[in-house]
């Protein structure tokens, strides 16, 4: 069982939950939670736009299935098919941050 009394901050519980920046078990839950961001993202543009999936799959050149797995946040996604939904499908420009 791991022990929480010590932790203090959110990087320090994640750190005991995931392992350190740069393992194997870290850059995967980071890698998930960055999908989740982006899957929760494109369903509230997809609402706000009041669009259902199969009118943003066709306005973007792309399927419904791909859009709910997408949402669902099950989806492999290329940035350029990202930006293509967002910008073609949505009508909503991307900005891109490098830390």
């Amino acid at each position: 069982m791991k022990d929480y009394k010590d932790i203090k901050t959110f990087d320090e519980l994640i750190e005991l939950e995931h392992g350190k920046i740069g393992s194997e078990s870290r850059n995967k839950y980071e890698e998930n939670a960055k999908m989740f961001i982006v899957s929760e993202m494109l369903k509230a543009a997809r609402k706000e736009a009041n669009m259902t999936q199969e009118q943003l799959a066709e306005k973007a050149g792309t399927k419904k299935s791909y859009i709910s797995k997408l949402e669902n946040g099950k989806g492999n996604i290329q940035l350029s098919t990202l930006i293509r939904i967002f910008e073609q499908g949505l009508n909503r420009r991307i900005g891109l941050t490098f830390l």
